[in-house]
């Protein structure tokens, strides 16, 4: 299970299932994390199914038991609530290197391993139909695409944002001035996507927001950490990305990975509209002395 949260691998395993283990599966993700600490017969009253088919669900994930699959959680939502003040605290790694190397060596060493291998990782547990869906959403000229971020993850927000905006019409940030995002917020409807990026420590406008855009009909891609924000929810489309970061504060830069090639994606199945979208921008620019 290290490999995976719990949250991802009830995701990647519900096409596994019978239709009565879909249900538990669906009221778990619906509910995460808190819904696993519900007792077996809870659990089994709100999926409307039987307590052996929740024990056979937390079987066919790899768990021994209910205690067990609850263990697992509990560790996790430590991990997932996990502030970089505590990860500094809980951290022993010393910055020392290794006999005979230079000042800063060590830590180019540990950066380059450490990055090349959670950006790999992050690239090979990417659901494929999840980024073919998200690709063919920010694609669909006839949608009008909205983005929003966190405390530091607006940046990621913002970057996508910019790139997309040179392919396509109707590409927005999410305003911050209070009345213009209810604004937007209220005008949310079936021809909307929402792409929100939210990572532990995970803040409740996002979750809102990502209801909000469900409720109207619209649609919502995440970017998130291998945790899962619960704005999974309320998610058609979950990008997860790990973390791992030779400091404690949480990498963006798998996440950023998983950007590109969004972006590559768009602008592939944009085409030669993308081209002329491009071409008009710079001839714009130009002629409004941007450039």
């Amino acid at each position: 299970m290290a490999s995976a949260s719990v949250a991802e691998t009830i995701r990647q395993r519900l096409g596994e299932c019978s239709p009565a283990e879909r249900k538990v599966g669906r009221v778990l993700l619906a509910g995460y994390p808190s819904a696993g600490f519900e007792t077996v017969a809870r659990l089994a009253e709100r999926a409307g199914v039987s307590a052996p088919t929740v024990i056979r669900f937390v079987n066919r994930l790899g768990f021994r038991g209910f205690p067990d699959f609850q263990a697992v959680l509990r560790a996790e939502l430590d991990e997932r609530n996990a502030s970089p003040l505590s990860l500094y605290a809980a951290d022993g790694r010393s910055a020392g290197g290794e006999e005979g190397e230079a000042p800063g060596e060590a830590l180019l060493r540990r950066g380059s391993g450490m990055f090349s291998a959670e950006v790999e990782r992050t690239l090979g547990e990417l659901p494929p139909h999840d980024l073919k869906r998200a690709v063919d959403l920010l694609a669909d000229r006839k949608r009008r695409v909205t983005l929003a971020g966190g405390r530091f993850t607006h940046l990621l927000a913002r970057y996508l944002g910019l790139h997309l905006m040179q392919m396509r019409d109707e590409v927005h940030f999410l305003p911050d001035r209070d009345v213009e995002r209810t604004a937007v917020l209220a005008a949310l409807g079936r021809r909307d996507v929402l792409v929100v990026f939210d990572y532990r420590r995970y803040e409740a406008a996002s979750l809102e927001w990502a209801g909000l855009c469900e409720e109207q009909g619209g649609r919502v891609v995440l970017f998130t950490d291998t945790w899962l924000s619960p704005v999974t929810a309320h998610a058609e489309v979950v990008l997860p990305s790990r973390v791992g970061a030779p400091s404690p504060y949480d990498s963006l830069v798998p996440t950023l990975a998983v950007v590109e090639t969004v972006v590559a994606g768009v602008l592939a199945e944009l085409g030669d509209d993308a081209h002329r979208h491009m071409q008009r921008g710079e001839q714009t620019a130009r002629r409004a002395g941007l450039h």
